[in-house]
């Protein structure tokens, strides 16, 4: 039988019963464990392991599993009761799908089913399928595979799910080495096609948002050290926060006509005269790696600070090469 399979029919056992179910109880009861369980006493030892493992798995997806002490035998863990209190876990009443969109919700699950984002992909599909709602085939013939390129992404993605503290060594604009940072990750968000990384620093005891692409290095998990959730609405907040960051920032460039620059930045500018373009940006430091990619393509007329950038990369670039001719 399929993990995920198996993993639903436990969610769905322990939302059903109100005083939760003990361990023989679900062992030799809930289908994906029934086929295999022994009632002869010591015959279920790889069961009781599958069992904690799927535990575990539960609590990294974010389902609220608890456990209930039996009031006459406290401490004894072969009298634990599981459940999952169906009030913590079922959708608020102002949340309804139509079809189509359970269709496509089913969907955007199939698209992240093999990508790093695969545990959001399976909560949802887990919470949906327990709540009675079973998404539709694929609206389209096929769906695509995403991956998240960034190497900090899925260790980061584990802590925040598990509220764990995390360690690792991250580089600043205009620094020469990384520093390394301590920090209570609280939300992962896309913007402008990248992922942002926004927490809590322990070390500046200050929220900061970090850039993955700037993370040199493992990111490690702190041991013994954990967090509470943040607000609701984090991720809003920030992405509100990065979309005034970029909209505050606005450069003018001048596209060589019909080039690679011209197409690709032309799409994004906000104001056009002539072949001069005014768009906005996010990151300087982001942004002027990009714009150096078209060499003379491009032309920054401002802000000067871009226009300095851009230039030493390109000189950078021409000092290596003669470098290589020598």
């Amino acid at each position: 039988m399929e993990a995920d399979d198996r993993l639903f029919s436990l969610v769905l056992a322990l939302i059903a019963t109100e005083h939760g179910l003990l361990k023989t109880e679900i062992l030799s009861t809930v289908r994906g464990y029934a086929e295999r369980y022994d009632a002869r006493p010591g015959r279920n030892a790889n069961l009781e392991r599958q069992f904690e493992r799927d535990k575990e798995q539960l609590r990294e997806l974010g389902i609220p599993l608890e456990t209930l002490e039996s009031p006459d035998h406290a401490g004894d863990n072969q009298l634990l009761r599981y459940r999952i209190r169906k009030g913590r876990y079922e959708l608020p009443e102002s949340v309804r799908f139509t079809p189509d969109e359970i269709g496509l919700l089913g969907l955007a699950a199939e698209v992240w089913r093999e990508a790093s984002l695969s545990e959001d992909s399976q909560r949802a599909l887990t919470k949906l399928r327990a709540l009675g709602i079973e998404p539709r085939e694929p609206v389209i013939g096929y769906a695509p595979r995403l991956r998240v390129r960034d190497g900090a992404f899925d260790p980061l993605r584990q802590a925040l799910d598990r509220h764990q503290t995390v360690r690792f060594r991250y580089l600043r604009p205009g620094s020469e080495a990384p520093r390394e940072r301590t920090v209570d990750p609280h939300a992962l968000v896309l913007h402008e096609g990248r992922w942002h990384l926004h927490g809590h620093d322990r070390d500046l005891d200050a929220p900061r948002t970090f850039l993955l692409s700037r993370i040199t290095g493992p990111v490690a998990s702190v041991s013994n050290s954990t967090f509470d959730p943040p607000q609701p609405g984090v991720q809003d907040r920030v992405l509100a926060e990065l979309e005034a960051l970029r909209l505050a920032n606005a450069a003018d460039l001048e596209l060589i006509a019909g080039s690679d620059a011209e197409v690709r930045l032309g799409r994004r500018a906000v104001e056009r005269d002539g072949r001069v373009i005014r768009l906005h940006y996010t990151d300087e430091v982001v942004f002027a790696d990009e714009l150096a990619s078209y060499g003379p393509e491009v032309r920054v007329i401002a802000p000067d600070s871009l226009r300095a950038r851009v230039r030493d990369r390109l000189a950078a670039v021409v000092a290596a090469h003669r470098d290589e001719a020598r």
